[in-house]
């Protein structure tokens, strides 16, 4: 009982701090939606990507509302994190009674919510901009399923802030944050890769990532082989974010 009041009160104390950030919140919000009219604004609005049916605005929107959930939560964890061990408040934690999940969650519950504002704007523009169109069912499902594949990069941003120091955690974080964005697919189809790219990038979070909204666009259901690989993805960054908090609790 105790634990629980403890992860609950931490929580809402990481969601009040995140969203009183106003400098953090409007970079996560319009950066994505500028990247999304700075990159769809030169292209046919007809023209389909691949073999997936859709028009490049379409799964462009996708794409950018994905990689805008990633800053947010991967990006802002990390570097927070880090600096939060430097300033010693994690070793004030560790004299309360919350257990290191506990820890681990609520950062990662407290990022997830940046996410919505910054997909919901990203839609809107597309909508409103780019004349994108869906039934109100798949915008639903578009939300939530970006939302929830957001907590991915949540918990991986939690490993980061542990494994980094605070000098080293920004350079990290931001190779792994465009690596992961541009061989996922988030910036260009992988169509246009190299056939061994292509493969590669098909066990890549962020490509799991996106092609969930994708076939949400597209009227289908997810693919269960991107709904494994982001779920496995989830438990190895927050199994390795725990581990990586206990490890740094028995060198304090």
């Amino acid at each position: 009982m105790l634990n629980q009041f403890f992860s609950g009160t931490l929580i809402k104390l990481e969601i009040t701090r995140t969203l009183r950030n106003k400098k953090f919140m409007f970079f996560s919000v319009i950066y994505p939606s500028a990247l999304y009219l700075l990159i769809s604004g030169s292209q046919n609005t007809t023209d389909r990507i691949g073999d997936t049916d859709l028009t490049f605005p379409a799964f462009f929107m996708v794409s950018m509302a994905s990689f805008g959930a990633i800053t947010a939560v991967l990006m802002g964890n990390s570097e927070k994190i880090a600096k939060e061990r430097e300033k010693g408040w994690v070793r004030q934690l560790r004299l309360t009674a919350l257990p290191g999940r506990g820890y681990v969650l609520a950062k990662i519950a407290s990022a997830a919510v940046v996410t919505l504002p910054c997909i919901v704007v990203v839609f809107l523009v597309a909508a409103t901009v780019k004349d994108v169109r869906f039934d109100a069912w798949q915008w639903l499902a578009l939300t939530g399923s970006i939302w929830a594949g957001s907590l991915c990069f949540a918990a991986l941003g939690v490993a980061i802030g542990y494994l980094a120091s605070g000098d080293a955690v920004r350079p990290i974080t931001m190779i792994i944050y465009f690596g992961l964005s541009i061989l996922g697919g988030l910036w260009m189809p992988t169509t246009t890769f190299a056939p061994w790219l292509q493969s590669l990038a098909e066990w890549l979070p962020t490509h799991a990532y996106a092609a969930l909204g994708q076939a949400i666009e597209a009227g289908n259901a997810p693919d269960t082989k991107d709904v494994a690989v982001l779920a496995a993805y989830f438990l190895l960054f927050a199994g390795g974010a725990a581990w990586l908090y206990r490890k740094d609790t028995l060198k304090a």
